[in-house]
C-alpha cells in the first residue's frame, strides 16, 4: 500500500468514533449500530477509487452511511411479512400493507403509483420511503438531516403530485 493509502486508511478509521455515533442516532440499537458502520466501511473500502482526494472524507462517509441506513430501511419495510405455519403455507401480508395484487386493476394501480414515484428526486424518494416505513416527521427530519419544516413541505408538495397524477384512482 502507498503513502496515500495509508494516509486514507488512518484518515477513515479516525473517524469510526463519529460514523459509530451517527449510526446510533440512526438505529438507535447498538447492535444495529455496529453492523452499519461495519457495512459502511466496507463499502467505503471498496468504493475507494470513487472518494476525490482533498474533499471533504467524512461528509462522503455520512452520505454512504445514510444511503446504507435508507436503503436497508426501505428493504425491511418490503419484506416484513408474516408467515402462517400451517400446512397449507399461506403467506399473509402485513396488515398495513395489504395489496389485492390478483386482479389485473390493482396491479396496474401499483404500476403507476411506482412510475409516478420514480420521476421524484432521490432525496424526495428517500424521504417518501421513510415516512412509507412508519417515522415521524422529527425522525425523517433527523435521519436526512432537514429541517422539520422542510420534511412536512416536501410531503405535501409530493401527495399533490400524487393526487393530480393519480387522479384517475379516486
Amino acid at each position: 500500500m502507498n503513502e496515500s493509502g495509508d494516509l486514507f486508511v488512518r484518515r477513515v478509521l479516525e473517524l469510526q468514533g463519529a460514523l459509530y455515533i451517527y449510526a446510533y442516532s440512526l438505529t438507535s440499537n447498538t447492535d444495529d449500530a455496529k453492523d452499519l458502520l461495519q457495512e459502511t466501511l466496507l463499502k467505503t473500502f471498496d468504493n475507494r477509487d470513487r472518494y476525490i482526494e482533498n474533499t471533504n472524507l467524512k461528509r462522503w462517509m455520512f452520505t454512504i452511511m445514510r444511503h446504507i441506513f435508507i436503503n436497508n430501511y426501505r428493504r425491511n419495510s418490503y419484506i416484513k411479512r408474516i408467515i402462517d405455519k400451517t400446512e397449507d403455507l399461506y403467506s399473509l401480508n402485513d396488515s398495513q400493507k395489504v395489496i389485492d395484487a390478483e386482479t389485473p386493476e390493482s396491479m396496474l394501480a401499483v404500476q403507476d403509483i411506482n412510475n409516478t414515484i420514480s420521476t421524484f428526486s432521490e432525496d424526495n424518494k428517500a424521504l417518501l420511503s421513510l415516512l412509507i416505513a412508519g417515522l415521524k416527521y422529527s425522525e425523517i427530519a433527523q435521519t436526512l438531516n432537514l429541517s422539520v419544516g422542510t420534511v412536512k413541505s416536501r410531503i405535501f408538495y409530493m401527495r399533490q403530485k400524487l393526487q393530480i397524477m393519480l387522479k384517475d384512482y379516486r
